[in-house]
């Protein structure tokens, strides 16, 4: 009984503060724009094409080395370096000034090798292998420059920092040549060992990586890019098709695969793009800062010399009323007037004070505003 006389009483004591609160964030009645405790700005418009300041749009192409790093068969092996290629081609959307998301594809080569230990090694010697793919991912970009510039940082701004992160679907084909069991050969029969991995849900591979652009022009940038590539596929590298056999200590079966704990082998690019904006505007919104906007504006106005200019068209009537504002421009000399610069008449009688007689009392402008006396 008591609990529910409590739960009564609180809800009759937040009725009035609960239908206040709706009042105060009541939409306008008007079709235009909500008011602004509901929009939290009183400069609020339409948000579409013609409102927009900046480009958003890009395309990015670019190309560089592909080196096959964290895997069984390596392109850095005994200081030497067997190199590969990458190049690709974006799409790119800048959603804000911080973050971005791009359409790519690309495509390259990576060339690596590796030797079996033991006996199997001695025989088949160094294996040499090759890895041809195509990538199509989605890939998200965080502007870190962006996100991290500080506030008191007024220098130009053509340098950038970027982060990337993406997932997307590949197809390879991978050869691999030794001396014993993957070579050409009719005598015995042996092949080379191919792998041709098909574009679909089971190559689904993830990328990470950083990139320094530099602003050229309102046109172009250009940037060194960066990327780790995570295939999820132990057979990326070249090395054969990963089974129970890589495990059986008694197969006879050539385990490249097992070279590497790791069951993902893991590419990595180098690359130099260039990215050309789009759009009809000066400036694209991944090089702009409205943090550095705000301040630059609170700057230029602490720093303007206003000089407060009070009568610009002067006071001709010398009534202490601007002629701005005067509705009454040939005030007699002497005159008190009202804020309009008007000469007062107290009594109405249509004869202003200063000529007035009789200030509190009507009377004709031929008695000099004092009332005639009739006998």
């Amino acid at each position: 009984m008591k609990l529910g006389l409590l739960l009564l009483l609180l809800l009759l004591a937040t009725l009035p503060i609960a239908a206040y609160a709706q009042d105060s964030i009541a939409v306008t009645s008007n079709d235009r724009y909500p008011n602004t405790f509901s929009s939290g700005s009183a400069n609020v418009q339409p948000f579409d094409t013609k409102a927009k300041r900046f480009n958003d749009w890009s395309v990015s192409v670019g190309g560089g080395a592909a080196f096959m790093v964290h895997s069984d068969l390596k392109s850095i092996t005994d200081k030497k370096i067997n190199w590969g290629y990458n190049s690709y081609v974006s799409l790119d959307k800048q959603i804000t000034h911080v973050v971005g998301i791009s359409l790519i594809y690309q495509r390259g080569e990576t060339n690596q090798r590796g030797q079996l230990e033991g006996a199997a090694g001695v025989a088949a010697g160094v294996a040499e292998a090759k890895t041809k793919y195509n990538q199509i991912a989605l890939m998200g970009d965080v502007n870190f420059s962006n996100l991290l510039r500080r506030v008191d940082n007024h220098s130009p701004y053509r340098w950038a920092l970027h982060g990337y992160a993406g997932v997307g679907l590949m197809n390879f084909n991978t050869s691999l040549y030794d001396n014993n069991e993957f070579r050409w050969s009719t005598t015995p029969a042996r092949i080379p060992l191919f792998i041709n991995q098909k574009l679909d849900i089971n190559s689904i591979y993830y990328q990470i990586g950083a990139g320094l652009k530099y602003k050229v022009s309102k046109l172009i940038d250009i940037e060194a890019r960066t990327m780790y590539i995570i295939s999820g596929d132990d057979e990326f590298d070249g090395g054969g098709n990963a089974g129970p056999a890589d495990y059986d200590v008694t197969s006879k079966v050539s385990k490249y695969n097992m070279l590497d704990k790791r069951r993902s082998d893991n590419a990595w690019t180098v690359n130099l793009g260039v990215s050309f904006k789009l759009g009809k505007h000066n400036s694209h919104l991944a090089w702009h800062d409205p943090l550095q906007e705000a301040y630059y504006r609170t700057y230029v106005l602490e720093n303007k010399s206003t000089e407060l200019v009070v009568c610009e068209k002067g006071d001709l009537d010398n009534d202490g009323v601007c002629d701005d504002w005067d509705r009454q421009l040939d005030t007699p000399a002497g005159a008190r007037v009202d804020g309009a610069g008007v000469a007062l008449d107290m009594d109405l009688d249509g004869v202003i004070d200063l000529y007035d007689k009789c200030v509190t009392v009507p009377g004709p402008v031929e008695n000099q505003g004092c009332p005639t006396t009739t006998k």
